[in-house]
C-alpha cells in the first residue's frame, strides 16, 4: 500500500509518517521504480503502536527504544515499565507544579481590582510584577 493509504488505515496524515520514518520509529522502506514507497500490515501495526504510545504522550526516544528492543528480539515489557513509572512521577510533579500555579492566578485574580491600570515602572503591567511564583525554566 502507499503512504496515503497507510496514514488512513492508521488515522494519521501524511507528514506524521514521513517524520516518523526520519526519526527512526518506522523503517524508512526502499521506495519502488515509480518511486512510491510499498507499506504492508507490519508498517500498520508499527504504526497504530507508535500512535496509541503517542497518545499516552510517551516520549519518541522511549517509542524507539521500545521498538528497538522488540526488533532485536528482547522483551520491552521491562522498559516500558520503567518508562510508565518515570512519567507518572513526571505527572505527580507537573500536578503538584500546576496546582501552585492554579493558586497563584487566584491570588493574583483577587488583587486585580486595586492594581491600578496603567503600565509598570518596567512600562508592561502591574499585575505581573505581583507574581510569586518560580519559573520552572
Amino acid at each position: 500500500m502507499r503512504i496515503g493509504q497507510l496514514a488512513e488505515a492508521v488515522g494519521v496524515d501524511t507528514p506524521t509518517i514521513r517524520y516518523y520514518e526520519s526519526v527512526g520509529l518506522l523503517p524508512e522502506l526502499a521506495r519502488r521504480p515509480s518511486g512510491y514507497r510499498d507499506y504492508d500490515q507490519s508498517d500498520i501495526e508499527r504504526l497504530r503502536f507508535v500512535r496509541q504510545a503517542r497518545s499516552l504522550e510517551l516520549p519518541l526516544d522511549d517509542i524507539w527504544e521500545i521498538l528497538a528492543l522488540r526488533d532485536r528480539g528482547e522483551i520491552p515489557c521491562p522498559y516500558v515499565g520503567e518508562v510508565i513509572s518515570r512519567e507518572a512521577e513526571a505527572i505527580e510533579k507537573r500536578i503538584g507544579q500546576l496546582v501552585t500555579l492554579r493558586a497563584e492566578f487566584l491570588r493574583l485574580q483577587q488583587l486585580i481590582p486595586g492594581i491600578p491600570d496603567g503600565p509598570s515602572e518596567s512600562g508592561v503591567c502591574h499585575i505581573l510584577e505581583h507574581a510569586h511564583v518560580e519559573s520552572s525554566n
